[in-house]
């Protein structure tokens, strides 16, 4: 298993895929760093050599923003627009939708598990509340 940038990739699989473990590389931005070097987009990662890790790490830290420094820009931006009172910074402190989408169904993932409102009563707490009604 070859570590870049302090992340473990994994080797059994072909080198284009096991870039993308690292945070901020997508299929592009893999195939992209893969041509650079000349290497072989089907190659295993465990075949890489130490010279050819030390290649594509410095590729990585020279022209692109990855992992730690990525996060924290991402963080930094939403800090950002949530400080200037914008709308989308109001959607992140709020935990709703940022980018337009409905809430009136759907968005369980941003709102969290559905809250009951009123009380939730049994059979016998409703049996007694229509004899009531009925009197």
């Amino acid at each position: 298993m070859p570590r870049i940038m302090g992340i473990d990739i994994p080797g059994r699989k072909r080198l284009e895929y096991s870039l993308r473990y690292i945070y901020g590389i997508g299929p592009q931005r893999a195939l992209e760093i893969i041509t650079k070097l000349e290497l072989d987009p089907g190659m295993k990662a465990d075949d890489l050599n130490s010279d050819q890790i030390n290649a594509i790490t410095t590729i990585l830290q020279s022209d692109y923003t990855v992992e730690g420094d990525l996060r924290r820009e991402t963080q930094s931006n939403i800090r950002r627009l949530i400080s200037i009172g914008s709308y989308r910074g109001m959607r992140h402190r709020r935990g709703l939708p940022v980018r337009g989408q409905r809430t009136k169904t759907n968005a369980r993932t941003r709102k969290g598990g559905k809250r009951t409102i009123g009380a939730v009563r049994g059979k016998e707490a409703r049996a007694q509340a229509k004899a009531a009604l009925k009197k």
